[in-house]
């Protein structure tokens, strides 16, 4: 008797993935270290280190604290700018098989509107050009993630995700020269986040994603200063889950576009919860850091708990939540 086989592919925007698991920006760099630790095209998909137009050398340290159940970051989207992204990451993901999300990010809207089209052109263009059959049958970039919820940068970042007139007027300047399907990823720090999904949706986002950090610090008691040297940061991992999934939860309801949720996860049962909450996939973020194999074994551990459930298609469980 042939035994059932359990379907982990999820569909969003009309890319398909192999299962709903997807490394996070900023826990993952472009690949190159985990790809040595195992075989990265087993996950759905990863995001890339946040890309702006020019190189950023990021906040002065310190710029990580640790907390209960979690981290502060206060990083500042350090990264080699657009051209150097081009120069020498687009080579190596072309050789990847799993779905590449570039996240991307400005100070401006005439910089994200500059790192879009950069990434787009640069994408298409790579694939046209090589001849190498293998090599050229993918884009390097399958998608583009709009980062519109850092809160370590002085300018641009989350001040563009704070409000829906706001987060409308990035999402539907820079949606003509995204030649890629477009995801927007919100702030948790707002008041009322499902009206950002609906303008970011309004504003022609093709998906969302949340949640990103929650403003944060940590001081020292004997110093009588904050332990981050720009005095504040984004607080992820185990923490912020209860959290993430509730405005996962009030999104769903809010927009008909696919949600990828994120805040905390570490199981599979986590990944459950977040797709019963309505989401389509999940990123893992803090996690990879206290177990860079995590993304890994998740793969194999949703598959287990899926056959558990007598569930035989991952897409069963989005939004089904019994409230």
């Amino acid at each position: 008797m042939k035994k059932n086989t359990i379907n982990t592919s999820i569909t969003i925007a009309g890319v398909t993935f192999k299962n709903p698991i997807i490394a996070a920006s900023g826990t993952f760099g472009f690949g190159r270290e985990y790809s040595k630790l195992y075989d990265i095209s087993t996950l759905g998909g990863f995001c890339t280190k946040g890309l702006t137009v020019e190189p950023r050398e990021g906040n002065a340290p310190p710029r990580i604290a640790e907390t209960y159940m979690g981290i502060l970051n206060s990083v500042g989207l350090q990264n080699p700018g657009i051209d150097a992204f081009v120069r020498d990451e687009l080579p190596f993901l072309s050789r990847l098989d799993t779905i590449r999300i570039a996240n991307v990010a400005g100070n401006t809207k005439e910089e994200y509107i500059e790192i879009v089209k950069r990434v787009s052109q640069a994408s298409l263009s790579h694939c046209e050009e090589r001849n190498d059959e293998a090599i050229s049958r993918k884009k390097p970039i399958d998608m583009i993630e709009l980062n519109i919820s850092c809160p370590n940068v002085a300018a641009g970042g989350m001040s563009f995700g704070v409000c829906p007139t706001s987060v409308e007027s990035i999402v539907s300047a820079v949606r003509p020269y995204a030649k890629l399907p477009m995801i927007v990823k919100l702030t948790p720090n707002v008041a009322n986040i499902a009206e950002n999904a609906r303008a970011a949706e309004n504003a022609g986002a093709d998906a969302i994603s949340l949640i990103n950090t929650i403003a944060g610090m940590a001081v020292n008691y004997k110093t009588r200063k904050p332990i981050l040297a720009r005095g504040f940061g984004g607080l992820s991992g185990p923490a912020v889950k209860p959290i993430a999934l509730k405005m996962t939860h009030d999104c769903y309801k809010a927009v008909k576009i696919p949600i990828i949720g994120m805040g905390g996860i570490t199981t599979a049962e986590d990944i459950m919860e977040f797709m019963l909450c309505g989401a389509t996939a999940v990123q893992i973020g803090t996690a990879n850091f206290s177990n860079p194999n995590i993304c890994f074994s998740l793969v194999k551990d949703l598959t287990n708990i899926l056959k558990e459930c007598n569930i035989n298609d991952v897409r069963e469980v989005i939004g089904a939540l019994e409230a």
